[in-house]
């Protein structure tokens, strides 16, 4: 296949899993197209499979029908390539924070040196406010300290895709906000393409170029919202007028998505906003 400008491609991906009481659809022609170097957020009701689409993109499982291929190349296999990060940190207590963020290092193929990936650890945890904390046991820091230490640890080896399953969600609004401007910070510092699942509504305006919004169970990509916002952010830009418009849109698509609301009900958007393929 030729060079694609799209670092994550699926392709009419249909995915059941087998239960005793037989297959349960849970993805049906899912078409996504997320290019390289760019911020994704996917929104959804609950169950409707964005944990689903995260095992496809990173490879852990293969759709039962469909295509999954990240930089042009078809996902057979879990790929080193791709970093994740989770709702829970899962760090090891037995490990020194910069241990845990070196974790990676010991499992994947990298370059690096030793000296250079424990520099880089040290580098990445300073820039999100952990310096200092680097010989500190997992159970000595905060929740949101933990979190930060999780998102150093899944970006050590540079992956090509970071893939982010609600690692904001268990968090207080305070810390999770101050998490979203953490996160511009390191793209701003080293560019990747970024899958974030999220029921956050808020948080995906805030942190992503684009927004799809998955239907209900067994789901495709309903609609997809292109966030025209700057591109260095604060959060006194989730109350500008375009973000707030763009908050009622997708509050509406996600009520269409659980069968509460029409297209006939959607507030008017002016601005580019294209439905994705169904």
């Amino acid at each position: 296949m030729a060079s694609s400008p799209y670092m994550i491609e699926l392709r009419e991906v249909t995915h059941a899993y087998r239960t005793k009481a037989g297959p349960l659809p849970v993805l049906d022609s899912l078409s996504i197209k997320i290019p390289e170097n760019s911020f994704a957020a996917v929104v959804g009701p609950s169950g409707c499979g964005k944990s689903t689409l995260t095992r496809l993109v990173s490879g852990l499982m293969k759709p039962n029908e469909g295509q999954v291929w990240l930089h042009s190349q078809l996902v057979t296999s879990p790929r080193p390539t791709v970093g994740m990060a989770f709702q829970n940190p899962v760090l090891l207590e037995w490990r020194t924070i910069l241990q845990n963020v070196l974790l990676p290092m010991e499992i994947v193929r990298s370059p690096m040196s030793r000296a250079e990936a424990e520099a880089r650890a040290r580098h990445l945890l300073e820039l999100v406010g952990l310096k200092g904390f680097e010989d500190k046991r997992p159970s000595e820091l905060s929740g949101g300290m933990r979190q930060r230490a999780s998102l150093c640890r899944s970006i050590i080896h540079k992956p090509d895709v970071l893939i982010l399953d609600e690692p904001f969600g268990a968090l207080d609004a305070f810390t999770r906000e101050d998490l979203w401007c953490t996160m511009h910070d390191l793209r701003e510092e080293e560019p990747f393409t970024c899958l974030l699942i999220t029921h956050d509504l808020r948080e995906s305006v805030f942190l992503a170029d684009q927004v799809i919004v998955l239907s209900g169970r067994p789901a495709h990509a309903q609609y997809v919202l292109e966030v025209d916002l700057p591109g260095k952010r604060s959060l006194d830009d989730l109350y500008s007028p375009r973000a707030v418009e763009m908050l009622a849109i997708l509050r509406h698509q996600i009520q269409v998505a659980q069968g509460r609301a029409t297209d006939a009900d959607a507030p008017l958007d002016g601005h580019p906003a294209a439905e994705a393929h169904a």
